[in-house]
């Protein structure tokens, strides 16, 4: 039960990201804001969590998981509750940053608790912790489409209730889990960067993610359908991405090898980005459902290559992974819509796509070095809850 409680409050945490998709022209309207400057509640977000990385390990390996946890819950009921309330996107967006330190902390212990807590091995145990990513990041635009068609303040509103729920259901059912035998200093994500590998991978991941939340954080302008049209797409884009990351990439990693599939994965990214720019509104549907396929699929290879290319601890090789690809999370918001602004609707979309074609030479550069992550032994028994277990984990993102 403790693990189901987790689980489900992983589900509403990655609801998270995707919550203010089908949304955001209608927080524009309701604030009087530009594109530009309600885009900027992705980038406070992941700024926030992207600087957060470096501290999430040093409080857990401290305090414990279960109260890291709780830690961070309570700020994101907080403030989804006051992002509710605001009266000024100024406001709104102060209260998505304090939304994404509470989900970089609960986020980036999660998954170690769940695998720690759970009774029924750690794959099946990993497998759960997917499959929640990818509910989660499924049904965020959904239930930001069904509660914002009758105000955009509902969605924080309803994200506050559910992560209430999951606050009391930890409290109520997780117990401590045993803490790392060595505690996490502040500057070792940032010492693992000194690894060639890893420092590859989060530069490759970096450039991807540019492309990535060019497509969530600013195809809904170029939509400009009501809530309930728009959170549709984003649904199947997100059963997609579900599926390929939990069950496409892992086929597609053993037959071809990690770097070789992130790669095409990327160079067809690209290809479906370039016909964003120039396609008509149904195409541009067709192509954001379909761009699903290949966030799911690198979001596996990207973060399995990040947790076993160098021999950091896995906490530590993920948060500083995740340090760097958060500042493209970050950038790619408040970017796309000022390059409209400044030329037009179509350079977004040529920026992202290039953007993932040097990811592309990226991980195609380094495929020698990073092939022997795909010869390590997958079936060695791990416990995810200490900072040295050696298997990586697929689509923690």
């Amino acid at each position: 039960m403790s693990v189901w409680a987790t689980a489900f409050a992983a589900v509403v945490a990655f609801m998270g990201i995707g919550l203010v998709d089908p949304i955001l022209p209608s927080i524009a309207k309701g604030l009087d804001a530009s594109p530009s400057q309600v885009s900027l509640l992705f980038t406070s977000y992941f700024l926030i969590t992207a600087v957060a990385m470096l501290v999430t390990g040093f409080v857990s390996s401290r305090i414990g998981g279960r109260r890291t946890l709780l830690l961070g819950l309570a700020l994101v009921v907080i403030f989804a509750g006051l992002a509710g309330t605001s009266d000024s996107v100024g406001e709104l967006v102060g209260f998505r940053a304090g939304w994404g330190l509470g989900n970089a902390l609960f986020v980036s212990t999660s998954l170690a608790v769940i695998v720690g807590a759970a009774s029924g091995g750690s794959a099946a145990a990993i497998l759960l912790y997917e499959s929640a990513l990818g509910l989660g990041m499924a049904c965020g635009p959904l239930l930001g489409a069904v509660l914002g068609d009758a105000s955009w303040r509902y969605p924080f509103y309803g994200t506050a209730a559910l992560m209430a729920i999951g606050f009391a259901l930890i409290v109520g059912l997780l117990k401590e889990q045993p803490r790392p035998a060595r505690r996490i200093a502040l500057l070792d994500p940032l010492k693992a960067l000194g690894h060639r590998g890893l420092a590859t991978t989060a530069a490759g991941a970096f450039f991807y993610n540019y492309g990535f939340f060019t497509v969530l954080a600013f195809t809904p302008f170029v939509l400009d359908m009501s809530p309930y049209r728009s959170g549709a797409v984003f649904f199947a884009w997100g059963v997609l991405l579900a599926v390929c990351s939990v069950l496409v990439a892992p086929r597609l990693q053993a037959r071809f090898g990690s770097a070789n599939v992130a790669a095409a994965s990327l160079l067809l990214f690209a290809a479906d980005l370039a016909v964003l720019a120039y396609g008509s509104t149904s195409v541009v549907v067709t192509g954001v459902i379909v761009s699903g396929a290949f966030i799911g699929i690198n979001n596996t290879v990207f973060t399995e290559l990040a947790l076993e290319v160098s021999d950091s601890p896995r906490p530590v090789a993920s948060a500083g992974y995740n340090f760097v690809r958060w500042f493209a999370a970050a950038a790619a918001p408040f970017l796309a819509p000022k390059l409209e602004e400044h030329f037009d609707v179509h350079v977004p979309f040529l920026v992202a796509g290039a953007a993932c074609v040097v990811a592309a030479a990226v991980l195609f550069g380094a495929r020698g070095m990073l092939a022997g992550v795909d010869h390590r032994d997958t079936d060695t028994p791990t416990d995810a809850a200490s900072p040295n277990a050696p298997r990586p984990v697929a689509a923690t993102a």
